[in-house]
């Protein structure tokens, strides 16, 4: 038979025990929410990271597109090279011929009715007094003369076709294989491959020369 001494030792180690283990359970759990913490500082720091980088390539990306928008419109505001200009050009509408000291006119008196000038592309020369009544409208006129190549003229008319507020026709007399007119300004260009045809159709399609801004192109004379 066990003595009392024997049963009271048992009960100490067991007493030790438990409490070892529950020390044992407090440390693992302890340690499980110190690594809880660390990982939340991990991917708080990560979020911050990852938040300002996002920030830094908006704001970033914002300058750019406001650089890029400032650049085109200090690439309109500049004069085209090699474009010739007038001024003071009179807009009293006329039923009689024009004597223009330039051949396309670039604007002037014009007849009362504006030449179609939605993409339109006409096969004959047109009367100059309707063609200066589109330039008025903010229209830029394309003309060329049999020195054009043919590929150029195609390529013109194509370019003219899907661009609201121009017009192209024939104009043999003119000096230039190519002319480019708007109102008080005109190019003269050999091929339709030269960088300042874009930049004429960028500048004038509508552009601040424009006596009549978003006047009508249809409706006028339209062949």
């Amino acid at each position: 038979m066990a003595s009392a001494d024997s049963k009271n030792t048992n009960a100490g180690k067991g007493k030790n025990s438990s409490k070892a283990k529950s020390e044992t359970r407090r440390a693992r759990i302890e340690e499980q929410r110190r690594a809880e913490r660390a990982r939340d500082r991990r991917n708080r720091i990560i979020t911050i990271v990852a938040s300002t980088a996002i920030l830094a390539g908006l704001v970033g990306g914002g300058w750019y597109l406001i650089d890029r928008a400032n650049e085109k419109e200090q690439a309109k505001a500049a004069p085209i090279s090699g474009e010739k200009t007038w001024s003071n050009l009179s807009r009293n509408h006329v039923t009689t011929k024009v004597k223009y000291p330039m051949a396309p006119p670039v604007g002037g008196n014009h007849a009362p009715v504006w030449q179609d000038c939605n993409g339109n592309v006409y096969t004959q020369q047109l009367q100059n007094e309707n063609a200066v009544h589109s330039l008025e409208h903010g229209a830029v006129w394309v003309t060329y003369n049999n020195k054009a190549a043919d590929t150029d003229v195609k390529a013109l008319a194509a370019k003219v076709a899907k661009t609201p507020y121009t017009l192209m026709s024939p104009y043999l007399s003119e000096s230039s294989p190519i002319t480019l007119t708007a109102w008080g300004h005109q190019l003269n260009v050999a091929k339709v491959s030269d960088a300042r045809v874009n930049d004429f159709f960028d500048k004038y399609v509508q552009g601040k020369q424009t006596p009549e801004p978003g006047a009508a192109c249809t409706g006028g004379k339209s062949s």
